[in-house]
């Protein structure tokens, strides 16, 4: 795969927005990144899972040039982000768990101050999104709830309409009302104008309900990116019987299977047709077959293996 271009239905030599090749970031001794090479083409929602401590944040840290690379690049825009800061940044809205915002400011202060930063910032938009989130301009930060606080931070991060949006872990601790607000009426809006969205979540079901594309990390690793329904449908859950007691699914193609009584349960790699030849080919009989979730699929690549005794 060449990992530096892409190109439209109209032939158009088209750069992708983001783009690590190589990538390695140690901390002392230990490897948080491991040759990770990413592509996010424009226009997309793409979704990078992993469970906490798999490296994601670290990778966004690199896409917004706060830290230097161990070995690898990283370019955003075609730009390297830490040769050229203002370039990058200027085209970026970022919103991080953290939501690091003044709480003496009321909204509307915080609204006009973070406007002076940004030309394009867009008022009519800006308000649009404050009455969207029921946000009261008189309130100070502090006094905010914290779904309240993530959709200030959402507006901040969205009124000049950057042509990337970075979202990390942006619904962490939040009800599902904001978590419904952030992921689907924000999200889904910004890439339906074509802008692009990068959205970092430990919940996978989260990152299934919005994004066009995905990447998985575990252990500083990318076990494996492309576009959602390709992922899910290179894979298949089968319910399997064998006619020998000790019989267990170990064909090639398998990911994971767990033993419930005398039945197994596999998640194996392959398309509808591939996987159940391979287990009738291996003596199986299959009483069902599906296409997983996502987090099927993650849980499965991460932990792998055939286990007897009952799923858990």
């Amino acid at each position: 795969m060449n990992h530096t271009i892409d190109y439209e239905a109209t032939g158009v030599l088209v750069e992708p927005v983001l783009l690590a090749t190589g990538l390695c970031r140690k901390f002392r001794r230990k490897n948080a990144l491991v040759d990770v090479t990413l592509t996010v083409p424009r226009g997309v929602v793409f979704g990078l899972v992993g469970e906490n401590g798999a490296g994601k944040t670290t990778l966004l840290r690199h896409f917004l040039g706060v830290l230097r690379p161990t070995a690898g690049e990283v370019r955003v825009f075609g730009k390297n982000p830490i040769n050229e800061p203002v370039e990058v940044l200027s085209r970026i809205g970022f919103l991080s768990e953290e939501r690091d915002l003044p709480g003496w400011m009321t909204v509307k202060e915080l609204m006009r101050y973070t406007q002076a930063f940004y030309p394009g910032w867009d008022e009519d938009y800006s308000e649009a999104l404050r009455t969207h989130f029921a946000l009261d301009p008189a309130s100070k930060i502090k006094q905010l709830s914290r779904g309240e606080q993530a959709k200030t931070g959402l507006l901040m991060a969205l009124a000049y309409r950057p042509e990337l949006l970075i979202l990390d872990e942006p619904s962490a601790g939040l009800d599902p009302v904001a978590r419904r607000d952030i992921l689907e009426a924000i999200v889904r809006t910004v890439a339906d104008e074509g802008r692009t969205v990068l959205f970092s979540s430990h919940l996978l079901d989260e990152i299934e309900r919005v994004s066009d594309q995905v990447a998985m990390l575990h252990e500083g690793k990318v076990l494996f990116q492309g576009a959602l329904d390709d992922i899910k449908a290179g894979h298949q859950v089968l319910t399997l019987t064998h006619s020998t007691e000790n019989a267990a699914p170990e064909w090639p193609g398998v990911v994971q299977a767990r033993q419930d009584g005398n039945v197994w349960t596999a998640l194996c790699s392959g398309t509808s047709q591939e996987v159940a030849d391979q287990a009738q080919a291996a003596g199986w009989r299959v009483t069902d077959q599906r296409i997983p979730s996502l987090e099927e699929v993650f849980i499965a690549r991460v932990r792998g293996g055939v286990a007897r005794g009952v799923m858990p």
